[in-house]
């Protein structure tokens, strides 16, 4: 009997988000926590999230379709908003490692600041791989020359795109 993998998906939101919009795809978040289960048997999948006050509806409704949510607050800046989620993430994973929650971490971000916590869970034998918002050439190095396996979203776009031009609701990130 084949054992069942226990896979935790880490997702770096702003990341996941504006990346995909970069590159012309917007992400379907049904399709996105399906395809993470039905492909990578992704039980829990933990959104790293900068906290805005008034977009509590979109995050009752992330957490409808699945997502675990840990928020950061965000602070003002010139382009916007700022709410950095690198270290709960990797606080995150670190500590679910030494909890033993997981078989294999999924790392979703272009984000070379992860590249240490990789580093780690591949010493570990506990990386799954990397799914990258963005294409090869705009993914971090320090990411790539790692040697994990990193899936390309924009190569998958067909099985997670937003199809509707006007989505339910649309998240402030």
């Amino acid at each position: 009997m084949k054992k069942k993998l226990r896979n935790i998906a880490y997702i770096d939101n702003t990341n996941l988000y504006k990346g995909s919009e970069a590159e012309g795809f917007k992400i379907d978040y049904i399709k996105f926590r399906k395809y993470l289960e039905n492909k990578h048997g992704v039980k829990m999948a933990y959104m790293f999230i900068g906290f805005v006050l008034g977009n509590e509806e979109i995050y009752k409704w992330f957490q409808e379709c699945g997502y675990t949510l840990v928020f950061k607050p965000t602070i003002p800046n010139r382009n916007g908003i700022k709410g950095n989620c690198d270290a709960e993430l990797v606080l995150q994973a670190t500590s679910d490692f030494y909890e033993n929650k997981f078989d294999n971490a999924i790392l979703v971000s272009s984000d070379g600041d992860f590249a240490c916590l990789v580093k780690f869970l591949i010493k570990k034998n506990k990386f799954g791989f990397l799914l990258s918002p963005r294409e090869s050439k705009k993914c971090s190095f320090l990411l790539k020359r790692i040697g994990t396996k990193i899936v390309f979203l924009p190569q998958i776009k067909e099985k997670i795109n937003y199809k509707n031009e006007n989505p339910p609701l649309k998240p402030q990130f």
